[in-house]
């Protein structure tokens, strides 16, 4: 049974960073297409970030120059670096994974979600 658990999410302050981590169980995390998404209060769910494999990167508009996504093997995990976090970025954050490449299942096709963290960027 595959399960991602998603943490690091809480209260930060406008221009503050945030790491979110995402703990994959059930699932190798150096196979296959890992990603973030979030949720917005009022707006659609969008992809972030996903990342093949091998390294390669997929980003997204919502990502832009200030949230970066990383992987590591050894630890089957995922991580989404949040760097200079606005009010627009309060949101649930989403880990999800998917067993083909991204090119085929990010972002419409992952086939596995974390239950997401929660975070608030105030002034």
């Amino acid at each position: 049974q595959v399960r991602l658990v998603e943490s690091g999410g809480g209260s930060v302050q406008v221009g503050g960073s945030l790491r979110l981590s995402c703990e994959v169980s059930g699932f190798t995390a150096s196979r296959g297409c890992m990603g973030w998404f979030r949720q917005r209060e009022g707006k659609k769910r969008e992809a972030i970030a996903g990342i093949e494999s091998d390294g390669r990167i997929i980003t997204t508009d919502s990502a832009k120059a200030r949230f970066t996504i990383s992987r590591d093997k050894a630890k089957n995990a995922l991580y989404l670096q949040m760097s200079n976090l606005n009010s627009d970025d309060t949101g649930t954050y989403y880990c999800t994974a998917s067993p083909v490449d991204c090119s085929m299942a990010y972002p419409h096709g992952m086939d596995y979600w974390g239950y997401g963290t929660l975070v608030t960027v105030s002034t």
